[in-house]
């Protein structure tokens, strides 16, 4: 059996080559040179055809490493982020819960604000009205003779309906909430949390395992940065605004308590478990907590800073951890991305690697001259 192409399909390959160099040629008419380039890209031997796929591997390689150093370029440097004050940390003498920038959290201070304190404060509007009242109408001296009902119909009934009723209302809304944080969505993002006597332990699997301490800043560190002593600390837990962002709890000696009341997340680090948390927040700032366990002499110096940035600063942030620790660019949108080169780019490439410098050089030797004739 003859082995290649039958040579139909020969011909057909050979004559859609020809129509797209023929098309290509066409678009590059009006480009600047484009009338000196034409000879020699008609004159292109077929020996350079073959080296055409390696010339157009070296030109994608060369644009995706242009493209890479230009994203190094632009996302090189970090800068640490100011406090916003009242935002995020407490203020003084508030009495009111925290401003929330998490969905969960709004959803909780709803509950809180609208649903459970106007419930509360009736019921206790209520109850001291009943009291004032049996107090002053059957007091000894406004009733003479006592009266002698030990059950009544009516009041058992009401006092039992209505507060099944309020239950109800509280419990909706309540299922749902807990539905709601105990459900999280997929994490964009995944650090994991460890708490330590008396500081905290931050990784970042996601990004090739960036670790890091966090202590708080002494006084006079506090006080020349112009950050809120006891709240902030030296090294922040960095998260992206508008990801979801999984938090896996652990403790390495005690029990301690990872809490940020702005973003309505307080659970328990366990020595020997894993507990999860979620969060997600759209306002880039600095937002502060502390741990709510009682874990030891130092309990009051473990504040917990969390620092909101934007996508761009957030990957900023990664490459100069992972500099600094000696990892290679790695995690969702850090290592250098793959450039797609528009159609126009790699005909280019292919262009310029099948077009020769000088066409090829035909020479012809003449004849040698016949040898004459013998004489007759």
């Amino acid at each position: 059996m003859k082995k290649g192409w039958p040579s139909g399909l020969k011909g057909a390959a050979i004559a859609a080559a020809l129509m797209m160099a023929g098309t290509a040629s066409a678009q590059m008419a009006d480009a600047p040179g484009a009338q000196d380039a034409a000879p020699a890209v008609a004159a292109a031997p077929v020996a350079a055809v073959a080296a055409a796929p390696t010339a157009a591997a070296v030109a994608v390689t060369e644009a995706g490493a242009a493209h890479a150093a230009a994203q190094n370029d632009a996302l090189a440097g970090y800068t640490r982020t100011k406090p916003t004050p009242g935002v995020g940390q407490p203020v003084p003498a508030g009495i009111a819960i925290q401003d929330q920038f998490t969905p969960i959290g709004q959803e909780a201070k709803f509950l809180l604000e609208k649903i459970l304190n106007p419930i509360i404060g009736v019921i206790s509007l209520v109850v001291l009205g009943l009291l004032a009242w049996v107090a002053l109408r059957y007091r000894s001296a406004a009733v003479e003779t006592p009266s002698t009902t030990t059950h009544n119909f009516t009041i058992e009934v009401i006092w039992t309906l209505v507060p099944a009723l309020i239950l109800l209302a509280v419990a909706f809304p309540s299922f749902r909430l807990l539905a709601n944080q105990y459900s999280p969505p997929k994490a964009d993002v995944t650090v994991k949390v460890t708490g330590y006597q008396w500081y905290w332990g931050y990784e970042y699997p996601d990004f090739g395992g960036i670790s890091f301490d966090s202590v708080p800043l002494s006084k006079d560190e506090a006080a020349k940065a112009g950050e809120p002593y006891l709240l902030d600390v030296d090294n922040r837990l960095v998260v992206p605004a508008g990801k979801t962002v999984k938090v896996l709890i652990t403790a390495a000696d005690v029990l301690h308590s990872f809490a940020l009341p702005s973003f309505w997340v307080k659970m328990d680090a366990v020595p020997g478990r894993i507990n999860e948390a979620w969060f997600k927040v759209d306002r880039p700032g600095v937002y502060y907590g502390q741990c709510s366990e009682l874990c030891g002499t130092k309990h009051g110096f473990m504040p917990i800073a969390i620092e909101v940035l934007s996508e761009e600063d957030f990957k900023r942030w990664v490459r100069m951890k992972q500099a600094a620790d000696g990892i290679e660019p790695t995690g969702p949108g850090i290592a250098a991305e793959k450039v797609a080169l528009t159609p126009a780019q790699v005909a280019g490439a292919v262009r310029a690697a099948v077009a020769p410098a000088a066409a090829p050089q035909i020479t012809t030797e003449a004849p040698a001259a016949a040898p004459a004739a013998p004489a007759a």
